[in-house]
């Protein structure tokens, strides 16, 4: 069973709007962001066990990459999985539902600083 969850969403916000939108949300969740390159657009950064005081029992990474449409929109790239003590791609042993839920929680912070989403 593979533990990597991936989602593709799409927001009617520039790349560099939601690039710097992913940023602080990565911020947000108390995140710690590995590799940033804004040039292209892509962005990697690694979660803690514990978020917001909620236990999740595995650390995770997050892989974003973003990519203009031809009407000025973004398309949002995500892929998360577990990481192991010492930062390695966890491939057995994974507690369930860890990778959804930092999905979930990155997808609601995000969405939560695009202009788009203000109404």
């Amino acid at each position: 069973m593979p533990f990597t969850v991936r989602e593709t969403r799409t927001y009617p916000d520039e790349v560099q709007v939601v690039y710097d939108a992913a940023v602080e949300a990565v911020a947000g969740l108390e995140g710690k962001v590995l590799k940033s390159d804004p040039d292209s657009a892509h962005l990697e950064a690694k979660f803690p066990k514990t978020i917001h005081g909620k236990v999740l029992g595995d650390r995770t990474q997050l892989v974003l990459q973003l990519r203009p449409t031809p009407d000025g929109q973004t398309v949002v790239q995500v892929e998360i999985f577990p990481l192991d003590a010492i930062g390695r791609k966890l491939l057995f042993g994974a507690r369930k539902g860890v990778p959804e839920t930092v999905m979930k929680w990155f997808f609601a912070h995000l969405e939560h600083r695009l202009p788009s989403s203000k109404g």
